[in-house]
């Protein structure tokens, strides 16, 4: 039987059972598509990052001998529409059976569905054997229970898979490090340089320009860095665990204006595209956890694994259950405008200008960067979460929906309302200035809270609060802060409130 099968730009699985097996009636269709390019305005690297990858992929299967045809964005033959696309792919092998993995996007997965249902050929979908975890596993997990609190489900995981347990009990006594992961990089840890994968990028920039292709951000064309190729993630992931693991959980929720990346390891992108699978990355850093020769403390590698195994699955899960409806929630009723320094870091609010600056650099910044400075300014100023949610899932090479929204318009904006996240993650200048240096080369002041050198988090934080207190009123884990407003002297309250409404009103003028 003539089959043909589907390969998405996030489905980069070598080992995937599809290629266990050389079969010449097996035709792949892999596609550079505007429909992927333009649904948001990306960052130039995160579109150049997936095309080069694809690109990889398609040349290491067809060295295997796998039979493949692949459609580049200016091919001439390219209708830039996925239907389309499979129904000249079907013809042009006479396949009688069209099949697909299943994708991790709501809106592709309703679009294949509905192509499925228009074929006239017999069709198939499969699992694209990446995840510990079924769409469905947490939703089942949760199912009967008050909250659905990430630890529980990080602690079934464990178990489960047997990792860091015995006897169901977590190795060195404790299931969680979080508490140890929370220092401040002063410089006195030194952070090996990673020889960097340097390439050539010129043809495919070109080729973006010349098909009008709409993005934003910076890139080296001559230099570009990011490991796309599956012998260069692997390579990514052995400089991880050589050079950084032994002091990634110390330091993971730490900024610095010297070190973009600091600890940590930057597979992401390797991992959202399916170049590598996270039970290949986590055996490996295990593997080098339990050869006692490298002495690695079980704080810094517990503090990975939670990311892999309990983060990254959890927002999956999360996704899962509550799309579609999860897109449109906004419980807050934030609704203002991306200040244009977003697009440009130009601000006198040096954390912000670094973090942005550097994702607008560099399509990165870590998850602290991510939600204590930008998401956390996002929240405070009361942007509207469809906003953010397009900035963020533009921005950033890793980003794809079903890790992004539920990261963004769940845990950094609070936006459905805490079913990620029990408290909304925001905070004034002090936990910034505690987690890095961005305040000591500050414009403002991050100990003031009114006047024209004060830190704008302060203000705008204490706003927050006391505009959405009716939001907040029931959650037992904003009492505290709820009290603390309470008890401030009214006029001071309003002079906070004045000088949060400028801000608001013109944060680009910040």
């Amino acid at each position: 039987m003539k089959i043909v099968r589907l390969i998405l730009g996030d489905q980069l699985n070598q080992n995937h059972s599809w290629f266990s097996n050389v079969n010449d009636d097996i035709t792949y269709v892999i596609a550079e598509m505007r429909q992927e390019t333009d649904y948001v305005k990306h960052h130039i690297q995160k579109v150049v990052a997936f095309f080069l990858a694809m690109r990889s992929f398609r040349d290491d299967l067809t060295q295997k001998g796998h039979q493949f045809i692949y459609y580049k964005l200016n091919d001439k033959n390219n209708p830039q529409d996925l239907a389309q696309i499979i129904s000249n792919t079907i013809k042009e092998t006479n396949a009688e059976k069209f099949e697909y993995q299943l994708p991790d996007e709501y809106r592709l997965d309703q679009q294949l569905q509905k192509i499925c249902n228009s074929l006239t050929i017999a069709t198939d979908s499969f699992n694209t054997e990446h995840f510990y975890t079924t769409r469905y596993e947490l939703k089942d997990f949760y199912t009967g229970k008050k909250q659905m609190v990430m630890e529980s489900f990080y602690r079934m995981m464990r178990k489960k898979h047997g990792i860091m347990v015995t006897n169901d009990q977590p190795e060195g006594g404790k299931w969680n490090y979080d508490q140890s992961n929370r220092n401040k990089w002063k410089g006195k840890t030194p952070i090996p340089k990673e020889k960097e994968f340097s390439k050539n990028v010129d043809k495919i920039v070109q080729m973006l320009n010349d098909k009008n292709v709409q993005t934003f951000g910076n890139i080296d064309s001559t230099g570009f860095p990011w490991p796309v190729t599956r012998e260069e993630c692997l390579n990514t992931l052995d400089y991880f665990c050589n050079e950084l693991l032994p002091h990634f959980g110390d330091y993971q929720d730490a900024m610095h204006t010297d070190e973009k990346f600091l600890f940590h390891s930057r597979l992401s992108f390797a991992m959202n595209a399916k170049i590598l699978a996270p039970k290949e990355v986590i055996k490996t850093v295990l593997d080098h956890f339990y050869d006692k020769s490298n002495d690695i403390n079980i704080s810094q590698v517990e503090g990975f694994v939670r990311q892999i195994l309990g983060w990254r699955e959890y927002m999956r899960g999360i996704y899962w259950k509550e799309m579609p409806k999860y897109k449109e929630l906004n419980t807050l009723n934030n609704t203002n405008k991306l200040p244009e320094f977003f697009w440009t870091g130009n601000t006198k609010m040096n954390c912000l200008k670094k973090a942005i600056g550097q994702s607008l650099d560099a399509s990165y910044a870590h998850h602290i960067q991510r939600l204590m400075v930008i998401g956390n300014f996002s929240l405070l100023t009361q942007i509207d979460p469809d906003e953010v949610d397009k900035w963020y899932l533009g921005v950033y090479i890793d980003a794809i929906e079903w890790v992004e929204i539920t990261n963004t318009r769940g845990m950094s904006q609070f936006a459905d309302g805490g079913i990620v996240a029990t408290k909304p993650y925001v905070s004034s200048a002090n936990y910034i200035n505690k987690m890095s240096n961005y305040c000591s080369g500050c414009h403002y002041s991050h100990t003031k809270k009114i006047g024209e050198k004060a830190c704008p988090f302060n203000s705008l934080y204490w706003n927050f609060l006391s505009d959405k207190k009716e939001h907040f009123k029931d959650n037992q884990r904003m009492n505290m802060m709820m009290a603390l407003l309470n008890k401030m002297d009214g006029n001071k309250l309003a002079e906070i409130q004045e000088r949060a409404a400028e801000i608001i009103k013109n944060p680009d003028a910040f």
